[in-house]
């Protein structure tokens, strides 16, 4: 049997979409917002609000896997 989204998701798809960049980190995504990788295809998410990688640098691309701590990135 399979199970409907997970609740937290739910709640989220219905609050407006946030996009919040952390100093010297990845990209902060909440709420309803469809991520498209480089074909044009849907990303599956499984969070409400996912982690997307700015230092190019994460082994879970689009999403970020802490790697910028490793290698020293810096936001301007």
């Amino acid at each position: 049997m399979t199970s409907g989204p997970d609740p937290a998701r739910r709640r989220a798809d219905r609050r407006p979409p946030t996009i919040v960049p952390c100093p010297d980190g990845p990209i902060l995504v909440r709420g309803d917002v469809t991520i498209l990788d480089d074909d044009g295809r849907p990303v599956p998410r499984q969070r409400a609000t996912v982690a997307l990688c700015r230092c190019g640098a994460s082994t879970i691309k689009p999403f970020c896997d802490g790697t910028h701590k490793a290698i020293g990135f810096t936001s301007a």
